[in-house]
């Protein structure tokens, strides 16, 4: 019989699951036994996701419309959900940004995490399930050159500490968490980023990311999240550090 914080044989969505840190927490999972839905906008993205253990199921839909998100939960009726879902935000300085590239993360990211939560709060979702939102390290200290994309990862975080506290007023037995990884160059996303920021300094990628230490991996991703996800609720803070040495609570 599985451990009541066993992840086998109990489903788990991630949303954005097909590349970067999504796709190792995907595969994580499913090395860790859980069965896994995979979402992503292409199925193209989807295909050549690992999966060894035949344990990921491919789910192709768009994460910030709200009938997917409702039809994914029914379908499924996950335990785990983990939304790491965004748009990539164009580098510019703010007097080159439009209001549209400025806010492109205010329209995808957050209208993602908001619909999910949402739902997971409406449906609801089973006693001792979790909800993971993956936000930014920029949340906590800014990103100049990325438009508004810190402050819709700050209001992710924000929203999944509002949704923790609905849950609790319901008496809802759901965790909401958040978790803001840091920038590693080891992503899609985090690549030019740090190209961008070491020239804004004036140093070279090496000298940039030096003072942060062990580098975040979509595989050390995995291993976090797979730890988060098996924690008891009680010892499940509101959110966390993601960097390359794992999670740190964050007050």
């Amino acid at each position: 019989m599985p451990l009541p914080n066993d992840l086998s044989e109990k489903t788990t969505i991630v949303v954005g699951a097909s590349r970067g840190l999504g796709r190792g927490i995907a595969n994580a999972f499913a090395e860790a036994g859980a069965h896994v839905v995979a979402v992503a906008r292409s199925a193209a993205a989807l295909g050549d996701l690992a999966d060894a253990a035949g344990l990921i199921r491919r789910e192709v839909g768009d994460a910030g419309d709200p009938t997917v998100t409702g039809t994914i939960l029914d379908r499924y009726d996950p335990r785990v959900v983990i939304l790491v879902a965004g748009a990539s935000p164009l580098l510019r300085r703010l007097q080159d940004h439009t209001w549209e590239t400025f806010s492109v993360n205010w329209d995808t990211d957050v209208r993602i995490a908001f619909h999910w939560l949402r739902e997971a709060l409406l449906k609801p979702l089973q006693p001792g399930s979790k909800v993971i939102v993956i936000s930014s390290g920029a949340a906590l200290n800014g990103s100049p050159l990325s438009g508004g994309y810190a402050g819709a990862k700050s209001t992710q975080r924000f929203i999944t500490s509002y949704a923790q506290d609905e849950a609790n007023r319901a008496g809802l037995d759901i965790t909401f968490t958040a978790v803001l990884p840091r920038i590693t160059p080891m992503t899609d996303l985090g690549r030019p980023a740090v190209r961008a920021y070491a020239a804004r300094s004036g140093q070279s990628e090496e000298e940039y990311l030096r003072p942060m230490g062990e580098l975040l991996t979509p595989e050390a991703a995995g291993t976090a999240l797979v730890e988060l996800a098996r924690a008891d609720a009680g010892t499940v803070a509101h959110s966390y550090l993601l960097t390359g040495a794992g999670v740190q609570a964050l007050t």
